[in-house]
């Protein structure tokens, strides 16, 4: 259902408020650069310091950009499952495609209340949903005999993978076969993944060059290997380059040296340091996006 390129889109800001006129002209950028799906309000999004009204508001916007032409994913998580519930209610109503649900952070759930988790979503909203795993930001690791089980939710229909683990990437497709769809969560690991079974990747380099991050992927799919590799390479300087801070510091200074969107950050994010930033013009120049 979700394939492709995949893009985890930034939240723009001006003044303190969301820039709707950034995001939807970042939003059609995407679109007609062939991205295949657009993923907001996740944590490139900044949805951890999102109101709840600027929150549906981010995933209502997407929806009425989008126009059906890709799918919207929304990022629906939280460490409260009554909370994720209701977002993931809201997403559904808004008309998004589906869900994108973080492993719920800080509370540092057991194996047994992840499951519980997520099955407490799929069974109270019917529609379609994605797990995300990225215990470095969560503090907890989603264990693929976990994943497996949760296969059992026949709504349960993909899971962003951002452990920085190809072996664990591995397991999951071994368990889990055609029951789940897995994409990267580590834009450095796309290739990788694709190598093992994975159907794309939900990306933050895709920000800043969504035609080569499709055509990556396209290539690969289309059997030409050599191709994929070649960009592959090509684009590796900028996966490091967007994370030399936190994300999504970064990529919003980037999108800032490209005219896109403010720079602005929601505290405790903030402005990139003068010595990374430096390194980011050099990459951002060399791949002659300024």
């Amino acid at each position: 259902m979700f394939t492709g390129s995949l893009v985890a889109i930034v939240t723009p800001f001006k003044h303190g408020k969301l820039d709707e006129r950034s995001l939807g002209d970042l939003i059609e950028w995407q679109i007609t650069s062939g991205t295949q799906g657009i993923v907001p309000c996740g944590t490139t999004g900044e949805s951890a310091t999102l109101t709840h009204t600027e929150h549906d508001r981010v995933v209502a916007f997407t929806v009425e950009v989008a126009k059906r032409r890709v799918p919207v994913i929304a990022g629906t998580g939280s460490n409260s499952t009554q909370e994720a519930i209701a977002l993931t209610k809201h997403a559904k109503a808004a008309g998004a495609d589906g869900a994108l649900l973080i492993t719920p952070y800080y509370n540092k759930p057991t194996q047994e209340g992840l499951f519980l988790h997520y099955k407490a979503v799929a069974e109270a909203v019917d529609f379609p949903l994605v797990l995300y795993n990225i215990p470095g930001r969560t503090g907890v690791n989603m264990m693929p005999s976990t994943v497996a089980r949760l296969t059992a939710c026949r709504t349960i229909v993909a899971i962003k993978e951002g452990s920085g683990s190809v072996q664990q990437a591995s397991e999951i497709i071994q368990l889990c076969g055609e029951r789940l769809t897995v994409l990267a969560g580590d834009d450095a690991l796309t290739l990788p993944m694709m190598a093992v079974g994975g159907k794309g990747v939900i990306t933050v380099t895709a920000n800043l060059v969504p035609t080569e991050m499709a055509q990556l992927v396209k290539a690969f799919f289309d059997g030409r290997i050599d191709d994929a590799r070649a960009m592959h390479y090509q684009l590796y300087p900028l996966f490091t380059a967007l994370f030399y801070e936190t994300n999504p510091i970064p990529v919003k200074e980037a999108l800032h040296l490209m005219g896109k969107i403010d720079r602005e950050l929601r505290l405790p994010l903030c402005p990139m340091g003068a010595d990374h930033r430096e390194k980011l013009l050099r990459v951002m120049k060399d791949a002659e996006l300024i």
